[in-house]
């Protein structure tokens, strides 16, 4: 990515999260959702597609798709909002995806605590 795509996509998780904290988004499936958190944006070299991955601690993966589906559903708000901040000469199209690296995360610490625990020994 270069540094101007970088630049791009940071601003781009900036208005997102300001504009959830501003709960300028009125879906129901998004407003009730509690604090989503936009961890990273993914931008194509053209600047032309952008993928925002996000969490909502702890959800699980239907509510969370469920937030998924009310963000896309108000994708051309949120796109409007992006172009009014960001002064691009086009503003990507955007896609949302919910980030699990968490989970992933979690699910790694706990096979490496498996992993390193003495075979004749009994957890508790």
């Amino acid at each position: 990515m270069t540094q101007r795509s970088e630049r791009v996509a940071g601003e781009i998780r900036d208005v997102l999260g300001e504009i959830v904290v501003r709960q300028e988004i009125k879906d129901p499936r998004v407003r009730g959702a509690g604090i989503i958190t936009f961890t990273h944006v993914r931008i194509s070299g053209d600047l032309r597609q952008a993928k925002a991955f996000f969490t909502v601690h702890g959800m699980d993966d239907e509510s969370l798709e469920r937030v998924r589906q009310g963000l896309t559903s108000a994708g051309g708000f949120v796109r409007r909002r992006i172009a009014d901040k960001l002064r691009l000469k086009s503003t990507p199209a955007l896609a949302f995806e919910v980030d699990r690296v968490f989970e992933q995360e979690a699910h790694i610490d706990a096979l490496l605590r498996e992993v390193g625990q003495d075979p004749g020994k009994k957890t508790e």
